[in-house]
């Protein structure tokens, strides 16, 4: 995929809003509350599925080498392999479904918003089986309660914002460039 300089740009200062956003967490537990999903479904919206998925790669890429961009401030192979690995794994997948979406849908906002919560699915399931396989956990009510059913209202927030502010900044940005 050939980028103009104005989409690289806009990829760029994507993945720099992963790393400014990402590590502005909430620690109520060994999954924190973080703002990487808003900053996600926003640039599908702002820049579409394939750039957001470059952006973010670049976003991962820079905190597995070590750079404190993940949750907490955190970085390294150490954070991919913990807790909160099979999130920062799924953020990908979450990606390519609710991109898709967004991309083919992007004026239906009841579609854009279902392809967001299908990619949330997808998100909470890598997020879920990564942390039962590494956590004590041995109940799945239990991993659920850390992993899910905490998240769903901030999650459901993330995506309305989104749904309803990801058009009008998409506007507002390529308006400002041209």
């Amino acid at each position: 995929m050939k980028l103009s300089t104005y989409e690289l740009a806009l990829t760029s200062l994507v993945s720099a809003v992963f790393c400014i956003m990402g590590p502005l967490s909430l620690p109520i537990g060994p999954v924190p509350i973080s703002l990487t999903g808003l900053v996600l479904y926003l640039s599908l919206y702002i820049i579409g599925c394939k750039k957001t998925f470059i952006a973010y790669g670049i976003y991962m890429l820079m905190g597995a080498i070590g750079l404190p961009v993940f949750s907490g401030f955190a970085g390294g192979l150490g954070k991919i392999m913990g807790p909160t690995g099979g999130y920062i794994a799924g953020f990908f997948f979450t990606a390519l479904l609710s991109g898709a979406v967004i991309d083919r849908y992007y004026s239906n906002k009841i579609i854009s918003v279902l392809g967001m919560y299908a990619g949330l699915i997808v998100l909470y399931a890598f997020g879920t089986a990564w942390f039962a396989l590494i956590s004590d956990d041995n109940t799945v009510y239990e991993i659920l309660k850390k992993c899910v059913i905490i998240f769903i209202p901030g999650d459901s927030i993330k995506i309305l914002i989104s749904a309803f502010m990801g058009p009008v900044l998409k506007k507002r940005i390529k308006k400002g460039c041209m």
